[in-house]
């Protein structure tokens, strides 16, 4: 689980540093890829969410 946690936490920054410092100069396209990185995040939280129930399923 503390890995998923660590690719959670860099995915976040990674999130973090293309908005500071690698941001795409079109609006548009730069509206698609915030859309798409975040989208991605919420997926691996829901990913971490099903993972973690699981686990909690196996010790009852």
């Amino acid at each position: 689980m503390k890995t998923h946690l660590y690719i959670y936490g860099a995915l976040i920054l990674l999130f973090i540093a293309y908005n500071i410092w690698f941001s795409v100069q079109d609006a548009t396209l730069h509206n698609v890829i915030n859309i798409v990185w975040a989208s991605c995040i919420f997926l691996y939280i829901s990913f971490l969410a099903i993972v973690l129930l699981k686990k909690m399923k196996k010790k009852k």
